[in-house]
């Protein structure tokens, strides 16, 4: 926050300064900046693979903007396509992604370059032209010219299967154990909640018997045959990823939620759902109030539905609409979901829900 004040502070000293420094009180007009070279792509042709998800597959860099004040100066880069880059809505659907504070270059990896190249609507296995541009802040946004990069996405390949994680949270029984489903060669990745009033330990096996299952070596790690079990911190909900290629797993609160003035947290906290992985939804059960009700992702708007009327059951991703729960009582709400598309990263346009008071 500090630094955010510093920056206004500064901005706003340079303002006064420009309105009062001339004798006839005349206005003048903020000093010019710009970029004094080129941005610049290493490489600036990239043929993406499996093989180049995980590592850095290009690397931009630019110089600094000097601005007419001494305060953080805030860089981004921003992707579009050839024929979106021109026009009065030049830049529109460009992806923008962050760099930082007074950061001058930035690497991609291959799987984020990959994702971003196919949300821009670029064809698989074919060479396509990406612009790019970086944007500086200050007082003002600055930006450079912009290059070209040529860019060939690949089709992620579809992979089967799943693994299970039986556990204190479901009373060891194998048969109702939670799935984490393949998202690739060797990596699964799946939800499970862990009720406060239940243990925190679990194991992982390949099928719903116990003829092989994993649990933890010394260091908490996967290890074939181990007894020792794994073990959550606290109760909650968690996204599972258990990669088997490196004998390593990682579980990250992740929850769905219920946001609006028919909550409990109004709306500025979500009330957490619960994920019933017998059923594969999310669920709440609990006293609502009279009034709104949406559904956002981990207590943030960055992913959050709402409906466009009380009628259809169905939401949509960054509608402002929201259910109107009539009367106060108890609810039992569900929320259903598809996985975001894993070689773009977007989630589904839709999803369902219900609201029943009981």
């Amino acid at each position: 926050m500090k630094k955010y004040i510093y920056k206004l502070f500064a901005i706003s000293t340079l303002l006064f300064l420009s309105a009062s420094c001339t004798n006839d009180a005349a206005l003048t007009s903020l000093k010019e900046v710009s970029f004094s070279s080129a941005l610049v792509a290493s490489p600036s042709t990239i043929v993406l693979s499996t093989a180049t998800a995980t590592q850095p597959v290009v690397a931009f860099s630019w110089p600094a903007v000097v601005f007419p004040i001494q305060a953080p100066v805030t860089y981004a880069l921003e992707f579009d396509i050839p024929s979106d880059v021109s026009g009065s809505t030049a830049w529109g659907k460009a992806v923008r992604v962050e760099v930082g504070e007074d950061v001058l270059s930035k690497s991609l990896l291959g799987d984020d370059l990959n994702k971003m190249a196919i949300k821009l609507g670029l064809p698989v296995d074919v060479a396509g032209k990406i612009v790019v541009r970086v944007e500086s802040y200050l007082d003002r946004k600055i930006y450079s010219e912009p290059i070209t990069i040529t860019v060939t996405p690949y089709a992620k390949p579809v992979v089967f299967g799943e693994i299970y994680v039986p556990g204190s949270y479901q009373d060891w029984v194998i048969g109702t154990a939670a799935a984490l489903k393949a998202i690739d060669s060797g990596i699964y990745q799946g939800y499970v909640t862990f009720p406060a009033t239940k243990g925190l330990g679990f194991k992982f096996t390949n099928e719903r018997n116990w003829n092989q299952f994993y649990g933890a070596d010394a260091n908490g790690n996967i290890l074939d045959g181990s007894t020792t079990d794994f073990a959550i911190a606290q109760a909650g909900t968690y996204q599972m990823t258990v990669n088997l290629n490196t004998a390593k797993w990682t579980a990250v609160a992740y929850s769905w939620g219920i946001i609006g003035t028919a909550t409990a947290g109004g709306w500025d906290n979500s009330t957490n759902m619960t994920y019933d992985h017998q059923l594969n939804v999310w669920k709440f059960t609990g006293a609502l109030n009279a009034g709104a009700l949406k559904f956002r992702l981990n207590n943030a708007w960055t992913i959050n539905y709402g409906p466009k009327n009380n009628a259809e059951g169905i939401i949509y991703l960054d509608n402002p609409g929201a259910h109107d729960v009539s009367e106060a009582g108890n609810y039992e709400v569900t929320f259903s979901i598809a996985e975001k598309n894993p070689t773009t990263g977007i989630y589904p346009a839709t999803a369902t829900y219900t609201i029943k008071k009981i």
